[in-house]
């Protein structure tokens, strides 16, 4: 399996340019100076706002037409096409002129030069191309929709020339467009995470989860499949993309699950449905997680703390429903022969610091959330130099052989410096076309008139309210990449909820996931497709089975918008484990119900019971917790009495 040319197929974050050579060192080096200018700029400097943005955007640009060809397809080696060339200079300068004229631009007021309209233009069509390179052409038709409506009925003002001056004014020069929060959090935040990120990854961490999993979970029935799940969401904590964990940990699992005994289909589906849901699971969310921190006005590491209940019951429920499917079919797990031995990779557990340093620093406010994304790239560091020392044999080398070691060693940190700089232009050009999108709803007033609309099509009926803003985030997330989808959704659906009588968190959350699941829904599932290209299957039943595995991502964001005790809101702490118990008991019945199999086969009066059971012990209440612990004890006993009857049998 080329695994290249899968993730070129389904992430576009893997079609780029082919630099060799001189060409290749300088990319190189223009990328990781970018990550570099990053971490200063956000930990050290006090320039003005429109000072730090524009810089920021000025790079994504420049790098966005270096990185990135206009169409997929065979490259040429060391080539940028004349238009490229243009679109880059133009794109770039007109984001600069913003940058080395912003004091002026500031005092100037609301009317602009005929030249700068034209500037404003130019930057923000540039951007747009920036982003149809990096993330698809979807985003870009729902930004010309907003856009169009601006600029022929949205505005008040009578001639054309005034509307598109206030358009440019307010999207380009000045916070409330490019410029405004999804930009913000991403320069400010999402940016260290990303290097660190890219940092973890070449310590080795990832095959060290997949070991770690194999080990503990691979001996078990249908081994490789709760691997996968295991794995996938511990690198979920490293990767906020879910075609590049499904491609990463698929690799080996994938294969390793159809050798077990699993259909095609349900391992690719396993492995896409675990590998999406690394973006829901602590500390290291998605990057929309940080937009969410600072949309609610709520620190990350609170975020973070809420998502826990939530996403544990997710990889519970595909945990339990691959063990259920290993039951059923009689699949063994791996010999003692296939397992890593768990003592030695216990020795290499220092690979985790850097994560648990984070998490440290993160949850005790030590320091703000960049400066412990920072102090722990240095951990980072360190774990990988600490990785070299320990291998056989190292203080038997050559002093030549030294240096060769320590050259590849500084090579290693400049690529992972330059691997976050190119990571940080798909997610940037996304935030910036967002922007763009809930600037123009707030400069339309169209905010409010959505916000009527729905309410008064939803009667005040909540759960209708939020079976709309589902379907909105799974057809958007079809096409947009989940930062893009959460900021759209943040600015019209979660208002919506809000005002209907959610919590502003959970609202939040609830658009979070679903713009999440899109990577899994049906028919557009890039994660799901990207497994069954690994694993030979057919990629609409992948979908499909995806999409069933992934049923507490489903189910979980009813229950914490209906009642928010599930993210641990307005709750003691025996309420908190009271809610765990049940809420797992729970998704064990919905999981048994979908998979038709606990003890035996299920009868199809014992799947309705076990999925109403389960769905009731997940909603947190004592009235809702007995029924529903008292319906899926039913069906254990009927499951455990026709088991011995049919072995007496």
């Amino acid at each position: 399996m080329d695994l290249d040319s899968v993730m070129k197929k389904y992430d576009r974050e893997s079609n780029v340019r082919i630099w060799e050579g001189g060409p290749k060192i300088v990319v190189t080096c223009i990328l990781a100076f970018f990550s570099l200018f990053c971490i200063y700029v956000t930990l050290f400097a006090s320039w003005l706002e429109e000072l730090r943005l524009t810089s920021f955007v000025a790079f994504i640009i420049l790098l966005g037409y270096l990185v990135f060809p206009a169409r997929k397809g065979k490259q040429r080696i060391n080539h940028i096409p004349w238009f490229d060339w243009i679109l880059m200079i133009l794109g770039t300068g007109s984001v600069l002129y913003f940058t080395f004229n912003a004091m002026s631009i500031i005092q100037q007021g609301s009317i602009l030069k005929w030249y700068q309209i034209l500037i404003g233009i130019i930057a923000i069509l540039s951007l747009a191309e920036v982003a149809r390179r990096t993330v698809g052409l979807p985003i870009l038709i729902v930004a010309a929709v907003f856009l169009t409506y601006a600029l022929i009925w949205g505005l008040t003002n009578p001639s054309f020339k005034g509307r598109l001056n206030l358009t440019i004014k307010n999207l380009f020069y000045s916070k409330e467009g490019v410029f405004s929060t999804p930009i913000n959090v991403c320069s400010k935040f999402i940016a260290v995470f990303i290097i660190f990120g890219a940092f973890l990854e070449r310590t080795g961490i990832a095959d060290f989860f997949i070991n770690i999993a194999n080990a503990v979970v691979g001996g078990f029935s249908g081994g490789p499949a709760k691997v996968a799940v295991v794995a996938s969401a511990m690198e979920g904590m490293v990767s906020g993309s879910s075609v590049a964990n499904t491609v990463g940990s698929g690799s080996v699992t994938i294969p390793l699950m159809k050798k077990t005994g699993y259909k095609p289909e349900f391992a690719a589906a396993a492995e896409a449905s675990a590998s999406t849901g690394g973006q829901i699971m602590p500390p290291i969310m998605g990057a929309a997680a940080f937009l969410m921190a600072d949309y609610v006005q709520i620190p990350y590491a609170q975020i973070a703390l809420k998502a826990i209940l939530p996403a544990v019951l997710y990889f519970a429920g595909v945990f339990i429903t691959v063990h259920l499917e290993a039951k059923k079919l009689g699949l063994r797990g791996l010999t003692k022969d296939e397992l890593p031995k768990l003592k030695p990779l216990l020795k290499q557990v220092y690979l985790l610091a850097p994560l648990v340093l984070l998490v440290y620093l993160v949850s005790t406010n030590q320091k703000s959330i960049q400066y412990a994304a920072a102090i722990s790239i240095v951990a980072a560091i360190f774990v990988s130099a600490l990785s070299r020392l320990l291998k056989p044999g190292f203080f038997k080398q050559s002093g030549k052989e030294y240096l060769c070691e320590l050259a590849d060693f500084g090579k290693m940190i400049w690529e992972a410096l330059a691997s976050g700089g190119q990571g940080m232009i798909t997610v940037a050009a996304a935030c910036g076309i967002a922007g763009i999108i809930s600037g123009t709803i707030t400069m339309t007033g169209l905010a409010n008139v959505l916000i009527n609309g729905i309410v008064a099509l939803a009667g005040n009926h909540v759960i209708i309210a939020l079976v709309l803003t589902m379907l909105c985030c799974i057809v958007l997330g079809m096409g947009v990449p989940t930062t893009a989808n959460y900021c759209i959704m943040a600015a019209t659906c979660a208002p919506i909820l809000i005002k209907m009588g959610v919590p502003p968190l959970a609202a939040h959350f609830f658009v979070f996931y679903f713009g999440i699941v899109a990577d899994l829904t049906p028919p557009v599932a890039l994660a799901a497709y990207a497994g069954a290209a690994i694993g030979g299957a057919n990629p609409m039943k992948t979908a499909f089975t995806a999409t069933k595995l992934a049923i507490g991502a489903f189910i979980v964001p009813y229950v914490f918008a209906l009642n928010p005790s599930m993210l641990f809101i307005d709750t003691t702490a025996g309420e908190v484990i009271l809610i765990c118990i049940t809420s797992f008991v729970g998704m064990f019945g919905v999981s048994a119900a979908l998979e038709g199999y606990l003890l035996k086969h299920m009868r199809w009066y014992e799947r309705i019971v076990s999925a109403i059971g389960g769905l009731l012990l997940i909603y947190p209440g004592v009235v809702t917790d007995v029924i529903g612990l008292s319906l899926v004890a039913v069906v254990v006993c009927l499951q455990i009495f026709s088991s011995k009857k049919h072995s007496l049998a």
